[in-house]
C-alpha cells in the first residue's frame, strides 16, 4: 500500500513536471505575441478605406480570393505578406487595419496594421494622393499603446510591445510617385541624396519605435520596381522591358539600408533589426516565372494589366483574368496573393531564426 502511494505520488510529480515543461517550451516558442505593421500598399490591410483618398481597394475584384471572397482594402486578390508572416509565428492568419471599425483593441492586441497605401518615408509622397504620412502612422501607434495598456494592463502591454514583431515595408512610392514624378524633388536631390534623405527618415522612425518600447523590427527594402507592369508599359522606347535605371536605384537603396540596419543594431542596446530584402526572390520570379508556375509576368491580372489599379481595376472589366495564380502581378503595381506567399515563404525562415 505504501509503495503504491509512493509510486502514484512520484508519477504525479513527474507528470506535473512534464506538463510544466511543455507549458514553458510552448511559451518559449511564442516569443512574438503580436505583429505590428507600418508602411504602404504592400502591407496595408484596409486603413485607406477610412480616409479621404481616391487610393482604395475595398471593392471587387480586390479580395476575390481572400477568405469569404470579400474585398478588405488589401491591394491584392487575397492576403499580403504580414498575414503570412503572422500566421507563421502562430499569431493570426490576417492582420486587421487599425482604422477598420469592425475591429477593436481585443483584435489589435495580437496584431495590427497602421500602413497606408500610397505613403512613403517622405511626407511629400503621402501628399500626392492624400494618404497617411508615416508620422500619422506613428501617432496612431501611440494611441494604440494607450488602448492596449487600458485593455490588458500596463505590465502585460509593455511585454507585448517589447516582444512584438514590427514590420516596416515602404519606399517604392517615394521614387515612383514622388521623385520621378515631381520636378521639385528632383530639383532638390540627386538620386543618391534622396536615398540618403529617405534613410535618414527611416533611421529616425526606428529610433522613435525604440523609445516607445519596440525591440524586434524587420525592414523590407525595395523590389525590382522597374519591372512593375506600370513601369514596363511606360517604357515605350525600351520595348516595354524592365526599367533597369529604376532597378539599379532599388539595389543602391537596399545596400544603404543594410548599412543603416547594421548601425542601428550597434548603437541601440537590446534592439534587433533585420533586413527583409525581397529583391532577389522577386527578381528571380520575374526572370524565371515558369519555374514558379507562372504564365504571365509582363502584365497584371486585372483589366488590361498595364496601368490599372484602385478604381481602374474594375470587376466589370471582361479582360480581368479568371486565374490570378498564373500571374505574378495582380494589378499594375501590386503582386498576386501567390507571389506574396512565395516572397513571404522566402523571408519567414530568416525572421523565425532571429525572432523566435
Amino acid at each position: 500500500m505504501g509503495f503504491t502511494c509512493i509510486y502514484i505520488a512520484t508519477t504525479w510529480l513527474l507528470l506535473t513536471h512534464i506538463l510544466l515543461l511543455i507549458i514553458v517550451v510552448s511559451e518559449a516558442n511564442k516569443k512574438v505575441p503580436a505583429v505590428i505593421v507600418f508602411g504602404d500598399s504592400s502591407v496595408d490591410s484596409g486603413n485607406n478605406n477610412e480616409i479621404g483618398t481616391v487610393l482604395k481597394s475595398n471593392f471587387r475584384p480586390y479580395g476575390r480570393d481572400f477568405e469569404g471572397g470579400n474585398p478588405t482594402g488589401r491591394f491584392c486578390n487575397g492576403r499580403v505578406p504580414p498575414d503570412f508572416i503572422a500566421e507563421a509565428f502562430g499569431v493570426k492568419s490576417a492582420i486587421p487595419a487599425y482604422l477598420d471599425p469592425a475591429y477593436s483593441i481585443k483584435d489589435f492586441a495580437t496584431g495590427v496594421c497602421f500602413a497606408s497605401a500610397g505613403t512613403g518615408y517622405d511626407n511629400a509622397t503621402a501628399q500626392v494622393l492624400n494618404v497617411m504620412p508615416m508620422w500619422k502612422e506613428l501617432e496612431n501607434y501611440k494611441e494604440y499603446q494607450a488602448k492596449l495598456r487600458g485593455y490588458v494592463g500596463v505590465e502585460k502591454a509593455n511585454e507585448i510591445i517589447r516582444e512584438a514583431l514590427y514590420l516596416m515595408s515602404l519606399g517604392t512610392n517615394d521614387f515612383l510617385e514622388n521623385y520621378y514624378i515631381l520636378p521639385t524633388t528632383r530639383f532638390h536631390f540627386t538620386v543618391s541624396q534622396y536615398q540618403d534623405f529617405l534613410l535618414g527618415i527611416a533611421e529616425n522612425f526606428v529610433k522613435e519605435l525604440y523609445k516607445l518600447g519596440a525591440r524586434k523590427i524587420s525592414i523590407t527594402g525595395l523590389v525590382p520596381m522597374g519591372c512593375l507592369p506600370l513601369e514596363r508599359a511606360a517604357n515605350i522606347f525600351g520595348d516595354h522591358a524592365c526599367n533597369e535605371e529604376y532597378n539599379n536605384v532599388a539595389l543602391g537603396f537596399n545596400k544603404k539600408l543594410d548599412r543603416l540596419i547594421s548601425k542601428l543594431n550597434r548603437k541601440l542596446p537590446q534592439l534587433k533589426v533585420v533586413s527583409a530584402n525581397a529583391y532577389d526572390i522577386v527578381n528571380d520570379i520575374i526572370t524565371r516565372p515558369s519555374a514558379y508556375g507562372y504564365e504571365v509576368v509582363e502584365k497584371a491580372c486585372c483589366s488590361t494589366g498595364t496601368f490599372e489599379m484602385s478604381y481602374l481595376c474594375s470587376d466589370k472589366n471582361p479582360l480581368t483574368c479568371p486565374d490570378a495564380n498564373k500571374y505574378v502581378f495582380w494589378d499594375a503595381f501590386h503582386p498576386t496573393e501567390k507571389t506574396n506567399r512565395i516572397v513571404s515563404d522566402y523571408l519567414i525562415p530568416k525572421l523565425l531564426a532571429n525572432f523566435r
